[in-house]
């Protein structure tokens, strides 16, 4: 008996077992993005300041690796793409 993940809301249905996984830091990246969209509207500055440090230190982070770091980690995105 396989049970079917997201049918009732008209989305194509996926077997439990191959659920998506979030990381940890796609959903803090999320979550910056989410509470710096609240922020525009009650304080706009706060806002723009959250929104941009949520884009800037990943950019930033992965920018202070050295080349072979940089082709290490498209290695490692790139095999958790195809093999799941």
């Amino acid at each position: 008996m396989s049970e079917v993940v997201g049918a009732e809301c008209g989305a194509a249905p996926l077997p439990a077992q191959e659920e998506a996984q979030v990381s940890g830091s796609t959903k803090a990246a999320i979550a910056i993005g989410v509470i710096g969209l609240i922020l525009l509207f009650i304080n706009p500055l706060i806002g723009v300041i959250l929104i941009a440090a949520g884009i800037a230190i990943p950019v930033g982070a992965y920018l202070m690796l050295d080349p072979s770091q940089r082709r290490r980690l498209r290695e490692i995105r790139r095999r958790r793409q195809i093999g799941h």
